[in-house]
């Protein structure tokens, strides 16, 4: 079958299962098979598969036609402008999750010592929050998936330590792989939350030495199942979407955790669901400066709060 034709049927056959963006899903599962851009169909509409790329092709349309995501057959997803590889194993990449981004960047920038993000001692520092002679900049990454979070992080802050945890070896290796493709300098570790970090940090809190928490945790309610698509239901890994029966089992979990593994003055910062601003922040009662960044709908999205 030529080219042309075979992305044609392939039109056909995903607008007949009601696939949204049916001809760029098509356009680009033809991407994935042949290796080629955009311009290669356009300069070659004629060219005949081979019977092993139509076979690849066929399967890939009918995969995307029973629901299957796209980032999942192609095995990536673009987040903060870099190519990020996805598998089952972790959940794919949101635009929403780039807000935790930016309010972190936002926050080294007005509270963390200069010299220690930036490796610049002579810049001013307007207010040093947590200890400013400490070493490096210290980050972790909770629950880090596809090391999304971690890897832009570490990019963004080069001189920073970044550090990375996931309970899921699986996860872990992912994650690993987009350090490495992207040449980010990310520590990686197994671990349930914070519980191997702190196995390694005395009662003391004096003894504790982050400056920034981050995560992007499981926060779906067992209870707000039906409100879930049933796409990321059948498809995602559900032990990254789902926590108790109101969503924030992991969350009540990691705010005690974060409070032992911060300096004084470092930052929690999580992203949140969409009803879950007031319950999360009465948990972060006698925190300080717990703030929450709204997403494009106005809805807060991120919790962001200071260790005292």
């Amino acid at each position: 079958m030529q080219l042309r034709q075979a992305i044609q049927a392939a039109i056909l056959q995903l607008e007949a299962a009601a696939i949204s963006e049916a001809r760029r899903h098509a356009e680009v599962l033809t991407f994935h098979v042949l290796g080629c851009d955009r311009a290669y169909l356009f300069a070659h509409p004629e060219r005949e598969l081979t019977v092993d790329e139509q076979s690849q092709y066929d399967e890939l349309i009918a995969r995307r036609a029973a629901g299957e995501p796209l980032q999942y057959l192609t095995g990536h997803q673009e987040f903060w402008k870099a190519d990020f590889l996805v598998t089952r194993a972790v959940l794919i990449p949101r635009p929403e999750t780039e807000h935790l981004i930016e309010e972190v960047l936002a926050l080294v920038g007005r509270y963390a010592p200069t010299q220690r993000a930036t490796g610049n001692a002579a810049l001013p520092v307007a207010d040093a929050g947590p200890v400013a002679d400490a070493g490096p900049l210290k980050l972790i990454d909770v629950g880090t998936g596809s090391g999304a979070i971690a890897v832009t992080l570490a990019r963004e802050l080069p001189h920073a330590e970044v550090y990375a945890v996931d309970l899921s070896p699986d996860a872990l290796e992912v994650a690993r792989r987009n350090a490495e493709r992207l040449g980010a300098q990310v520590h990686f570790a197994q671990s349930d939350l914070l519980a191997a970090v702190l196995a390694n940090v005395p009662t003391s809190v004096n003894d504790a030495s982050f400056d920034f928490v981050v995560s992007n945790p499981p926060y779906v309610g067992l209870n707000e199942q039906d409100k879930v698509q049933e796409v990321v239901k059948r498809y995602e890994p559900p032990m990254a979407l789902f926590a108790g029966d109101d969503g924030l089992d992991v969350i009540r979990r990691l705010i005690p955790q974060a409070f032992r593994a911060l300096r004084p003055g470092g930052w929690l910062l999580m992203e949140i669901g969409y009803t879950q601003s007031e319950a999360v922040t009465a948990l972060l009662a006698g925190w300080h400066n717990v703030h929450g960044v709204a997403d494009l709908a106005g809805i807060p999205r991120v919790i962001a709060a200071r260790r005292p």
